[in-house]
């Protein structure tokens, strides 16, 4: 009961502490909100100061961010959550319409990605029932899928499907076939994701004993396959649900890319036009979202455990530390070309402009071609690793830190974890930028922010099933103490699939990082950086391909060598072992 209510309370001072950071957006970035209302009601409009002074006094701006803030969380706790400072719409219909369409793509996304997930774990699952489970790398399909970036994937649909082949409509938001692309540009890197985790949980539950023994007393294959996703699932349970709250509210550039009316999208526009009604309204609704997936999850990991969670009967996953010959040669042919690539472009000018060259295919010149600027692509994509590449792996690394302590403390985070989850990274990127500005550390911040809660579900939800273990309550029960307990079991048990996790992550917070400079929140212009040329590059897309698939290639050669070090497991002492020198 205690612990419940340390989630509760945590749930509701981390929903409190964002509403109000979200409410202090204008004096936090130093605009002011009246002159931001304005433009937004009417560009034409001269901001004399009559005009602004109107305004501030409708809009009661002349009290503290306090007493807003009080006035219109009393009018939510009345159903009111007021009107649209731009267009004086009621907030309530705005992003209740909103929520729904996001919901609506959100399910339709998440069936996409599950019945990925399935197909993808399925080659694992028949073989390992049958007793035919070859070791070696898995999971280069599904990351691969997961390290595309989103907006690029929607962006390539629309112009194949909508433009080229004309078989769906590229935009808006009328009728089923408006739903197919954005949900599978959803679908698929989300399905990536899912089935690389479960993908990567299967082998080590095909090894444990009561496999081969459930196989000799005559079960049928199907019959394991079925008990090894129950046994399985548990541990990524809870990313499901923040997968779905992610689709949710993190699908600005999708929703912005097929013009899809998404909570997402409409909190982005609110925040752009400071319209503090409509953006804290929109963040309470995905903060709230975020709880409810939190708690479903939880409530189905328990179902799936069932009596074993609670008896502290569980047994534990180990992992396959067979490592095949492919294993150990694609990181280094991976690391081998991300070198090339970056070393050859770090000896080149990546801000000299040819503009004889623009759009240039690639010559002996420029081996990669040239932007629309004229500026050489090898040479801009060799610069700009150390922004994309290099900060990604300090913010991953930042990100596991806080996710293996986040563990541990389950009662304490969880309600953080689900709170930064549903904040969408554009809005997390926002606010830090009108903190700190806009630049490479604020974007690092923002990211890092909002990009360990799925490594702290992981990871919590392997301390729950460690401590659970069968054979942890024979130590106990021969007095070992509990910091031998932490140390020799539950941290070693824990430390290594969270961090193949962080790996599999670390293109997905490279993308983020991208995401924020193409919005101008992280590293700004001229800078080279991954994502800001991907995103420059896309209206030329089909003139110069070269441009757009340079950056492209590097994140999917990022994802490549991130999906082979995940698959390098450590030899460790079984857990036998460890009870019996215990």
């Amino acid at each position: 009961m205690r612990n419940a209510a340390t989630a509760l309370t945590t749930r509701v001072v981390a929903t409190a502490l964002v509403v109000i950071v979200i409410g202090l957006l204008p004096w936090l970035s130093g605009r002011d909100p009246a002159l931001s209302v304005l433009r937004a009601r009417s560009a034409e409009q001269e901001p004399t100061p009559e005009a602004i002074g109107a305004i501030r006094s409708e809009l009661g701006l002349d009290q503290s961010p306090l007493q807003l803030f009080g006035r219109w969380f009393g009018g939510v706790l009345r159903g009111d959550f007021g009107q649209s400072w731009t267009s004086g719409d009621e907030v309530l219909p705005s992003i209740l319409s909103a929520a729904g369409v996001s919901l609506t793509l959100m399910l339709a996304a998440l069936l996409i990605a599950v019945v990925l997930a399935v197909a993808l774990c399925l080659p694992t699952l028949i073989r390992g029932a049958r007793g035919t489970l070859r070791t070696g790398p898995t999971g280069v399909t599904a990351s691969t899928l997961a390290a595309v970036p989103e907006f690029l994937l929607a962006t390539l649909l629309m112009l194949g499907f909508a433009v080229w082949l004309r078989w769906l409509p590229p935009y808006g938001w009328e009728g089923g076939q408006h739903l197919i692309l954005p949900a599978l540009a959803l679908g698929l890197p989300a399905g990536g994701f899912l089935g690389r985790l479960v993908d990567d949980t299967l082998p080590a539950v095909f090894a444990e004993r009561w496999v081969g023994l459930w196989r000799s007393a005559g079960c049928t294959p199907a019959r394991i396959a079925a008990a090894a996703v129950r046994r399985a699932v548990p541990a990524v349970v809870p990313l499901f649900g923040l997968v779905a709250v992610g689709l949710t509210g993190g699908a600005v550039a999708v929703e912005a890319v097929f013009a899809v009316p998404g909570i997402g999208r409409t909190a982005l526009d609110a925040a752009e036009s400071q319209d503090l009604p409509l953006l804290q309204g929109s963040v309470l609704i995905l903060v709230l979202l975020g709880v409810v997936a939190g708690l479903l999850a939880q409530v189905a990991r328990r179902r799936l455990l069932g009596p074993g969670l609670r008896d502290e009967a569980l047994t534990l996953t180990m992992p396959v530390t067979t490592v095949g010959p492919l294993q150990r040669v694609v990181p280094v042919v991976c690391t081998v070309l991300l070198a090339v690539v970056i070393g050859w472009g770090l000896f080149l000018e990546p801000l000299e402009l040819d503009t004889t060259a623009r759009l240039a295919a690639p010559t002996w010149a420029h081996p990669l071609g040239t932007d629309s600027l004229g500026r050489d692509v090898l040479a801009r994509v060799g610069h700009g690793a150390a922004a994309t590449a290099g900060v990604a792996v300090l913010v991953c690394l930042a990100s596991y830190v806080v996710a293996m302590v986040a563990g541990f403390l389950p009662s304490v985070t969880t309600g953080a974890a689900e709170t930064a989850n549903a904040v969408p990274p554009v809005i997390a990127g926002i606010v830090v930028a009108a903190v700190l500005g806009p630049g490479t550390i604020g974007a690092s911040i923002a990211v890092a922010l909002v990009s360990w809660p799925s490594l702290a579900a992981h990871a919590a939800a392997l301390v729950q099933e460690t401590r659970a273990a069968g054979y942890l309550t024979a130590q106990r029960a021969i007095g070992s103490s509990p910091s031998w307990i932490l140390t020799r079991h539950v941290l070693p048990a824990v430390a290594g699939p969270v961090a193949r996790h962080a790996v599999i992550r670390l293109p997905a917070i490279a993308l983020a990082l991208a995401s924020l400079g193409f919005l101008g929140l992280g590293s700004q212009p001229p800078a080279p950086e991954w994502g800001a040329s991907l995103a420059e590059s896309l209206p030329y897309v089909e003139r110069a391909p070269w441009a757009a698939l340079a950056p492209v290639a590097m994140l999917l050669l990022l994802a490549a060598l991130a999906v082979s070090l995940s698959t390098l497991p450590a030899p460790r002492r079984t857990p036998v072992v460890e009870a019996i020198r215990g």
